[in-house]
């Protein structure tokens, strides 16, 4: 796994919203219909020092769309709740997965039907890294 610290936010780069909704296509690159622009790291990167960006490998998440070679945006200062997508060390391994707590027992899934959930028990060496706020991925 690849780990990508962010930089500083002192280099803006902002790029067109659109106002209409897409649902196929592209709306006129008219001036009209631009709403506003937005900087991709005020969207993603809230906290500059505490977000980094990983690669992803393995099909364990493509029910929620993460996909192999996505980079995944983590934050370490959100809150980890029941049902966030989490990255994860367990047993010295890092993963990507849905933090659940059912009966005071935390359980790890996947999104994919071919992976089981991990239980976490005492025994196991494990520590949530930070939410996944995000998720990019480069078509063609």
């Amino acid at each position: 796994m690849q780990i990508y610290k962010t930089t500083n936010k002192s280099k803006k780069v902002f790029v067109p919203l659109y106002s209409s909704l897409v649902k196929a296509g592209f709306p006129s690159p008219a001036d009209d219909y631009i709403n506003k622009k937005i900087d991709l790291n005020d969207y993603f990167i809230s906290k500059p020092n505490s977000t980094f960006i990983v690669q992803v490998s393995g099909d364990s998440m493509i029910g929620v769309g993460i996909m192999p070679n996505d980079h995944l945006i983590i934050d370490r200062s959100k809150t980890v709740k029941d049902n966030s997508v989490v990255l994860a060390i367990v047993d010295s391994e890092f993963c990507v997965k849905r933090y659940r707590t059912i009966n005071n027992t935390i359980y790890l899934y996947s999104e994919n039907k071919n992976y089981r959930p991990i239980k976490i028990s005492g025994e196991m060496d494990f520590e949530v890294w930070g939410v996944v706020v995000g998720v990019t991925r480069k078509l063609g």
